[in-house]
Parts: structure tokens; C-alpha cells; sequence
């Protein structure tokens, strides 16, 4: 019987994004309660790429961009120019803006909104690749 997770980086990959989304829920909900915003940004940051890291495998991403550049093996599951590279572009722009805004933030409220736009970042990859791959 064939498994519906498919190999092992597909399993780590959707464990890993499950923990991601559970940390911005938790954080999220006991925003409050949170005093240090600056090790919650560079935890989301630093989570973030490996997950993003583990998507960009399992998605065929580096087949993808070695196809485009010499054309010697088959391309991954999207093309190089496609909706869902674009818009992972964007989302990975927004956490690298929010990152690099949160080192220069001087105060807790202004790192928590660039947590936020951090996690809508993040959360713009997560829901547009995963959407495209049940319909492309």
C-alpha cells in the first residue's frame, strides 16, 4: 500500500510547517503575555528557512532552476516562472524586509508588528504553494 505522504522529506517537510503554524498560533494567542519580541522574530526567521529549505526540496525547486539554466534533467513540480515561485518571491521579501526591520527596531511594539509581517509572510508561502500543488 502506497503511503500518501509520499518519501521522508515530504513527512518532515508538512511536520515541519505544522510546528511553524502552531508557533505563530501560539504566539498569536499569548501576544500579552510575550516581553521579548526580538527572539520570537529570529526564531520565525531562523525556523522559517529551514522549512522553507525542506519545501524548496521537496517541491523540486533546484530541478527546477537547473532545467532553466542547462536543461539536463527534468524541472520540479512548478515552472521557474509560475504564480507560486512568484509569490513565494514575495512572501520571502516581506520576511527578509521584516527581519532586517526588527534588528533596527527599538521598541516591543514595533517588533511585534514585524513579527506579524514576518508570520503573514510566511503564511502567504505556506497557503499558495500548498493550494497550487493540489491544483497544478
Amino acid at each position: 500500500m502506497k503511503s500518501s505522504w509520499g518519501n521522508a522529506t515530504t513527512v518532515v517537510t508538512a511536520l515541519f510547517i505544522l510546528g511553524l503554524l502552531c508557533f505563530i498560533g501560539y504566539t498569536v494567542w499569548h501576544h500579552a503575555d510575550i516581553r521579548f519580541w526580538g527572539r520570537r522574530s529570529l526564531f520565525l526567521a531562523c525556523y522559517g528557512l529551514l522549512v522553507c529549505c525542506f519545501a524548496a526540496a521537496r517541491d523540486g525547486l533546484d530541478k527546477t532552476i537547473q532545467n532553466a539554466i542547462c536543461g539536463n534533467c527534468a524541472p520540479g513540480i512548478f515552472p521557474l516562472v509560475s504564480l507560486p515561485n512568484c509569490i513565494g518571491c514575495v512572501g520571502a521579501s516581506l520576511i527578509l524586509f521584516a527581519g532586517i526591520a526588527t534588528l533596527f527596531s527599538k521598541s516591543q511594539h514595533a517588533r511585534e508588528i514585524w513579527f506579524y509581517v514576518m508570520s503573514g509572510g510566511a503564511m502567504l508561502k505556506i497557503v499558495t504553494v500548498e493550494i497550487a500543488k493540489r491544483l497544478w
